[in-house]
């Protein structure tokens, strides 16, 4: 397939007549493709596409299709049907009354090219950039984060399950990539009784010894196909295999091999005391090699991803601002107030699998608003987001987080009695501590903790015995107190964050966090964004690029038609009475 980057096509001159016949007040597709139209261009997927062969779509029509199918959260099939016989539509993409639009299976191919060519983000990085020209986002300001579990493609397996499917999908895609040679090494007979079907757990014996059996057979099914794939006479393409590939994966970590005392090699499923991967390399189905499951408190566990949304929140940025916590009331008011002049649009999305923490996706997400011109000067997230080291590293960069910090976990702290690190008075210049009873620390140990640096600071056993307040102080068998502390500048950045979260002015002020909240349910309600529409996580990652794009045009047609949005909900009555009122 090859491309002529040409754009979007000339509007006819009988479906423009037509369209605004039809659609008087105009449309949604109406105004994106007269507004946006320098959006949807063809220069940016050059890369994509070849020079030779057949000419395909217009990658920036099938872009503007993909928009707004996202819009108004419609099928590949249901999109097509709506470039036929959607008036507005076809005014959108240039296309003449009577064309017949295009076969659905186009828009997947679409999607795949661009997966593969990384270039899932481009037409919602050019639509942030249009509106960066336009004056709607800029540099400064306030913006704010929150994130949201997504649920696979795939359905849920459980380990017997995994096993059993794993194998079954290695024998499908083999039966078509090399029949002759898995026909020579297995009884495909047997094999096609046992993996016809999919491996269902309702289909599963119900005793748990029958199970167990049914476990080593699926064991020792996939060892002798993997040692067949891997022999010494096997072509190599064999285990290049997707799917091959990831059943030896699903084998290492499902099953053990172990000698009896007869020095048989004897297969056996994992259990915990063997050990199994960390969550983030596990694989939770072969027909998906990026979903993970993930837990987040004690009712949410889930197979697949996780997206964080992050938004403008304010209308009038300045780069300049310092935002201080001590600005002035009404300042602070009157900036709220313009908040609702301009739509709050979508500056980033980011998408990753459900068992990275939110803490891990604070660096990138700000290093992306900063290669994109979008940095805020306020920054608001939840407690998931903050660390000592980030609120610092954010601080050196202009950018300040509002964000509850984890409090001192300390069991003094917890219990509220005794002495917490609040109690300590520190010098960094000497390095010493000195405890509330005036004794001065006898150790001072930089470390090493999990990968960052810490102090551990140590009180002599001597010191600590013979004081008085020791039962108030610490309770550990050695009798003595130690304290645990980040260098001075990531302690003092977390100290005042702490002290300053307990504020009423913090509390008010980080109560515009709670906006984000409306976008993740408008994102859920209007795009599906919770539920994966494709499997891995270029395609996903592709999905959620194109719904926050869709968010992004609707909250835009909104501002052009409609102005900022009302809030405020009235009843029937109220409205009855605005209308006898006018």
């Amino acid at each position: 397939m090859s491309m002529r980057p040409v754009g979007l096509p000339g509007i006819p001159e009988q479906t423009v007549v037509v369209a605004r016949a039809a659609f008087p007040k105009g449309s949604l597709a109406i105004r994106v493709r007269d507004q946006l139209a320098e959006v949807f261009a063809d220069e940016p997927f050059v890369e994509a596409f070849g020079v030779r062969g057949a000419p395909g779509l217009s990658p920036g029509v099938l872009s503007l299709v993909t928009v707004l199918q996202f819009a108004e959260d419609l099928t590949d099939r249901q999109a097509a049907a709506m470039a036929v016989r959607a008036i507005d539509w076809k005014y959108a993409l240039g296309a003449e009354l009577t064309d017949t639009g295009f076969d659905a299976s186009v828009l997947s191919k679409f999607r795949a090219r661009l997966a593969d060519n990384g270039m899932e983000r481009v037409v919602f990085d050019r639509l942030l950039e249009h509106c960066k020209d336009a004056g709607l986002v800029a540099a400064g300001g306030k913006q704010r984060t929150d994130s949201t579990h997504v649920i696979s493609a795939v359905r849920d397996l459980n380990r017997l399950e995994l096993a059993g499917e794993s194998v079954r999908a290695a024998l499908e895609a083999l039966a078509v990539a090399a029949p002759l040679w898995l026909a020579g090494q297995i009884d495909v007979t047997e094999f096609a009784e046992r993996y016809g079907p999919r491996v269902d757990g309702w289909r599963m014996p119900p005793s748990q010894t029958k199970r167990d059996r049914l476990a080593q057979v699926f064991g020792q099914d996939a060892l002798a196909l993997c040692r067949a794939a891997w022999a010494d006479d096997a072509p190599v393409w064999i285990r290049q295999i997707e799917a091959v590939h990831l059943l030896r994966q699903v084998l290492v970590q499902t099953y053990i091999i172990r000698s009896d005392s007869r020095g048989r090699q004897v297969i056996k499923k994992r259990d915990a005391d063997d050990g199994v991967p960390p969550g983030q390399l596990r694989l939770a189905s072969p027909y998906d090699a990026d979903a993970r499951w993930a837990a987040k408190g004690d009712d949410l566990f889930w197979m697949g991803y996780k997206i964080h949304l992050t938004e403008t929140c304010s209308t009038l940025p300045d780069a300049d601002a310092d935002a201080d916590a001590d600005a002035d009331a009404d300042a602070v008011a009157g900036a709220e107030a313009a908040a609702g002049v301009m739509p709050n649009l979508i500056t980033d999305v980011h998408t990753t699998d459900a068992t990275v923490p939110d803490v891990k996706a604070t660096a990138p997400i700000q290093r992306k608003l900063a290669a994109h011109g979008v940095k805020p000067t306020e920054h608001y997230l939840d407690s998931g987001y903050p660390s000592a080291d980030l609120i610092t590293k954010a601080l050196g960069q202009g950018i300040r987080m509002v964000t509850p910090v984890l409090l001192d976990r300390s069991a003094q702290a917890k219990a509220a009695e005794g002495f917490d690190k609040n109690a300590f008075t520190i010098n960094w210049k000497t390095r010493q501590v000195r405890c509330p009873a005036g004794k001065t620390s006898s150790h001072w140990n930089p470390v090493k903790q999990h990968g960052t640096d810490a102090i551990v600071i140590t009180f002599s056993v001597l010191t600590c015995r013979e004081c008085p307040f020791q039962k108030q102080c610490t309770t550990s068998q050695t009798g003595r107190r130690m304290l645990t502390l980040r260098p001075e500048e990531l302690h003092e950045n977390l100290a005042r964050a702490r002290a300053e979260q307990k504020t009423d002015t913090w509390k008010n002020k980080y109560a515009l966090r709670a906006g984000v909240e409306g976008t993740i349910n408008q994102a859920l309600d209007v795009t599906g964004i919770r539920r994966a529409r494709y499997r891995g996580l270029p395609k996903v990652r592709l999905q959620h690029a194109f719904s926050a794009t869709a968010l992004n045009v609707i909250r835009l047609d909104a501002h052009w038609t409609t102005g900022p949005l009302d809030r405020t909900r009235h009843s029937r009555l109220e409205r009855l009475n605005y209308r006898l009122s006018a």
